[in-house]
């Protein structure tokens, strides 16, 4: 099987990251693997990088506006041509040394679909901010309570698919409003989905995290929206 991951550098990657997150998803070369990279109309030099970076073995897609995460992974799976689909940020929260174990149950005949759980982990995991983790909480438990699946990290940005899974379905959300879409659409699929505990280096809004409230409130639309009237 072929891995295929999709890395969304947005405008903070030149100043927080810079071209470490490429070369180190590179750096796993015993893995047989495409590397879509979507840049969300980055302002920041990012772009540059990108150029520079480009060979054989990353494609590039560039938006000419900015328009979020999910608009960004909707470009990144209409250009997939792997067996196994793996989102991975480009700030390196998530850790692309965590694939072999992601994608396992998958290669076992298991599982369709996997989630990288940040709750349920032997791994390490950076001690940060406690209203953040109550929200992610909060939001998977109203999730699970319409889904009735009994996931322990919805909002976690590792998640991989079967690639037949994904063609199954059309992401309409243009931002982080993705990750309960998704969910509740795989869930209504029936589809066989795995936990796998992750660990995590989260960052802090000095560091350049940008989720916040808002986003929190889009995430509870979109759990009723998706959920109770589609």
């Amino acid at each position: 099987m072929q891995l295929y991951a999709c890395i969304l550098p947005e405008y903070y990657i030149v100043k927080w990251q810079g071209a470490p997150f490429y070369e180190t998803l590179c750096g796993y070369s015993d893995i047989d693997k495409e590397i879509i990279l979507v840049d969300d109309f980055s302002t920041d030099g990012t772009r540059a990088i990108l150029q520079d970076l480009a060979d054989g073995d990353a494609r590039i897609f560039m938006h000419n506006r900015n328009m979020g995460k999910g608009a960004a992974l909707r470009t990144g799976f209409s250009h997939v041509t792997g067996d196994i689909v793996i989102i991975q940020d480009a700030d390196l929260e998530y850790d692309p040394g965590q694939y072999p174990k992601l994608i396992q149950p998958i290669l076992d005949g298991k599982a369709d679909v996997v989630y990288g759980s940040r709750f349920v982990t032997g791994d390490y995991r950076r001690v940060l901010f406690y209203w953040h983790s109550l929200g992610n909480r909060f939001l998977t438990l109203l999730s699970n309570m319409l889904t009735n699946i009994n996931l322990t990290d919805m909002e976690t940005c590792y998640k991989v698919f079967r690639r037949e899974v994904l063609e199954k379905l059309t992401i309409e959300e243009d931002r982080f409003g993705f990750e309960p879409e998704i969910t509740a659409k795989i869930a209504k699929l029936g589809v066989r989905i795995y936990e796998v505990g992750i660990s995590y280096s989260g960052r802090t809004y000095k560091e350049g995290k940008k989720i916040g409230w808002r986003d929190g409130l889009s995430a509870l639309r979109c759990i009723l929206k998706y959920n109770l009237f589609r």
